[in-house]
C-alpha cells in the first residue's frame, strides 16, 4: 500500500513579517478596534485592514492601495493579518469603508493615541520633538468648500496653494508632523488645508500636541514658528526656532558682528555667536551661527548675483543714456530713479550734458543760436563696496532662538545639533520622485510619504475625507517604518555589529543611516 504523501503549500512573507511584527508589538490592531469597534458581521475588522493597508503600503509595489486586491494573492495572509482571513476579503469596498471610520473618529486624535502608546512601549525618548509641514498634490477634481452641489461641507479644503512640490496648477492639502529626535519616529500628524499658512498654524499644533501628552520636551521648528503671536501663545513650553531673516532686528545683527566675535566649538564647520533679544516681549537667547559651507555657497552666489546685476545695470544705463531730456533736473530724477533699482551698483561722476538742437535741417549757419537744448546723462558705474561688504559679512549667517535661557540646560553646540535634527521630519516628507526620474537615492532616507502614487485609485479617493484618511494611513506606515528601523539599529549597537547593502558600504549604527535597503529592500514603500 503507497504512502500518501502530504500537500505542501508554499507562500511568500519576505520583508512584511517585519512589518507586521512591529504592527503587533505596538497594538495598533486592538487600539484601532477599541476606537472604531467591531460588527459581529465583519469578516475582517476595522484594525486588521488598516494593518493590511500598512503592509501594502510598506511592499515594494509601485501602486499600493490602488492594486490592494491583487497585493496579498499568493502572501501568507493568515500568518500575517490572522487565522481565517483570506485575500479576497480585503477588496476596494471594504478599505473605503474604514477609511470613512477613521476619518470620523478623528485621525489626528486616534494617530496621536497609537503614535504615543507606540513611542512608550519602544521607549521612545521625547525629550527633542520637531515640526514641519509640506504640501501633498493630488490629481483629480474635488468639491470646492461651501459649494452647493453636496450637502455636506467637506472639513478639509483640497485647493490651489503654495506648492512645495512645484505643482502650483494642481490641488493640495497640507500635512504638519511632529517626529521624535529619537528614531525620526512620527508622534503627531494633522491634515490641513491646500492653502493654510505655517506660521498661522504652528503655534497652534503645539499647543493641541501638549494637550495630549504630559511630559516636558524641547520644540524645534523652522522660521514659520517665529512670530510674535506664536512665541508668546506658547508660554512656558520650551521652544527652538530659526528667526526669519526679514526681520530687520536679524539683518542688522548678522550684518554687524565682526569676526572676533565667534567662537569655535566642537562642532566642525560651524562658528557661533551668543546674545540675548526680547523679541515680542519673551527673554530669549538668538544664536548667530555662521557655517563654513554656506559661507562659500553664498559668496559664490554674491559674485555671480553682482556679475548678474552688472550686465542688467549697464544695459539700463545706456538705454538711459540715449534718451533726450527736456532739462538738466528732469535727467538727474530719471538717474536716481535708476539707481534705486539697482542694489550694487551706483553711479559715479554723473553729470548732465547739454546739447543744442536745431529745427532746420543740415549744418547750422556759423553763429547761428541754436533754438533749444536737449540734456543726455554721463556717468560710470561703480561697485558699491560698503553694500557688498555687508552681503560678505553676513554670508554663510543665520539666527537660532529659544526662550531657554539656562545655557546649562540647553547649550549653544546643542542648539545648532538640535537644530540641525530638524531634518529627520523633513525625511518623513521626501518624495519618491527622484528614484522614479532614475537618479540617485542615500540610505536612510523616508521617502515615501509623499508618493502621488498612494493617490491614484478613482476607488479609495472619491471625497476630502477619504484623503485625510488616508493621509493618517500613510503617517501609519511611516511610524512602522521609523520603529522598525530604530530596533534594527539598536540590536545592531548591542551586539556591536555591522551590515553591507548591495553596494558593498558598510553601514553601522549609530553612525551611519541604516535603511532596510540593507537588508534587500531597496525602500520600504513604493518606488
Amino acid at each position: 500500500m503507497s504512502k500518501k504523501v502530504p500537500t505542501i503549500e508554499v507562500k511568500d512573507i519576505d520583508h512584511c513579517g517585519i512589518v507586521a511584527g512591529i504592527v503587533d508589538e505596538i497594538g495598533l490592531v486592538e487600539q484601532i478596534n477599541q476606537e472604531l469597534g467591531i460588527h459581529p458581521q465583519e469578516k475582517i475588522s476595522a484594525g486588521i485592514a488598516v494593518k493590511a493597508m500598512i503592509i501594502n503600503g510598506l511592499g515594494l509595489v509601485s501602486a499600493p492601495l490602488y492594486l490592494f486586491e491583487k497585493f496579498f494573492v499568493g502572501k501568507a495572509t493568515e500568518h500575517l493579518l490572522g487565522e481565517g482571513i483570506k485575500a479576497e476579503y480585503l477588496n476596494n469596498d471594504r478599505l473605503g469603508r474604514v477609511l470613512d471610520k477613521l476619518y470620523e473618529a478623528g485621525g489626528t486624535l486616534l494617530f496621536v493615541k497609537i503614535a504615543l502608546s507606540a513611542a512608550s512601549r519602544l521607549g521612545v525618548k521625547m525629550k527633542n520633538l520637531h515640526l514641519d509641514s509640506s504640501s501633498f498634490h493630488v490629481h483629480g477634481k474635488y468639491i470646492e468648500p461651501h459649494s452647493s452641489v453636496e450637502e455636506e461641507v467637506a472639513s478639509l479644503a483640497i485647493v490651489r496653494g503654495y506648492s512645495r512640490d512645484h505643482r502650483p496648477d494642481l490641488k493640495q492639502f497640507m500635512v504638519d508632523l511632529i517626529c521624535s529626535g529619537d528614531g525620526d519616529v512620527p508622534v503627531y500628524l494633522r491634515v490641513g488645508n491646500g492653502n493654510e499658512s505655517d506660521q498661522a498654524i504652528f503655534g497652534q499644533l503645539i499647543r493641541e500636541f501638549k494637550q495630549q501628552w504630559d511630559e516636558q520636551a524641547l520644540f524645534v521648528a523652522d522660521a514659520a514658528l517665529y512670530s510674535e503671536d506664536n512665541i508668546q501663545s506658547l508660554g512656558e513650553l520650551r521652544w527652538l526656532a530659526r528667526v526669519p531673516a526679514t526681520l530687520k532686528a536679524a539683518q542688522e545683527l548678522m550684518e554687524q558682528l565682526p569676526e572676533e566675535v565667534f567662537y569655535q566649538g566642537q562642532e566642525k564647520g560651524y562658528r557661533w555667536s551668543c546674545v540675548c533679544n526680547s523679541y515680542g516681549g519673551i527673554p530669549q537667547r538668538w544664536l548667530v551661527v555662521e557655517s563654513e559651507a554656506r559661507k562659500e555657497a553664498d559668496l559664490k552666489h554674491l559674485e555671480s548675483q553682482i556679475i548678474k546685476h552688472l550686465d542688467s545695470a549697464q544695459k539700463q544705463f545706456k538705454q538711459l543714456q540715449s534718451h533726450d531730456f527736456a532739462c538738466a533736473p528732469d535727467a538727474l530724477a530719471a538717474a536716481e530713479q535708476l539707481q534705486k533699482q539697482w542694489r550694487y551698483h551706483h553711479l559715479e561722476g554723473l553729470q548732465v550734458v547739454a546739447l543744442p538742437h536745431y529745427t532746420q535741417s543740415g549744418r547750422p549757419r556759423k553763429g547761428q543760436e541754436p533754438e533749444s537744448y536737449r540734456y543726455r546723462l554721463q556717468g560710470t558705474l561703480t561697485l558699491k563696496e560698503e553694500v557688498v561688504s555687508i552681503a560678505q559679512t553676513r554670508a554663510g549667517r543665520f539666527i537660532l532662538a529659544t526662550n531657554v535661557l539656562d545655557s546649562q540646560s540647553l547649550g549653544e553646540e546643542q542648539m545648532l545639533l538640535e537644530y540641525k535634527e530638524q531634518q529627520c521630519t523633513e525625511r518623513g516628507f521626501r518624495s519618491l520622485g527622484a528614484r522614479s526620474l532614475g537618479e540617485e537615492t542615500s540610505p536612510g532616507s523616508h521617502r515615501f510619504l509623499k508618493d502621488p502614487l498612494f493617490f491614484t485609485s478613482s476607488v479609495f479617493l472619491k471625497t476630502p475625507q477619504r484623503v485625510a484618511a488616508l493621509a493618517m494611513v500613510m503617517a501609519l506606515c511611516l511610524l512602522v517604518y521609523t520603529l522598525a528601523q530604530r530596533t534594527l539599529r539598536q540590536s545592531l549597537a548591542r551586539s556591536e555589529q555591522t551590515i553591507a547593502n548591495q553596494s558593498g558600504q558598510t553601514y553601522c549604527y549609530p553612525y551611519d543611516a541604516l535603511d532596510f535597503s540593507v537588508f534587500s529592500v531597496d525602500s520600504f514603500c513604493c518606488s
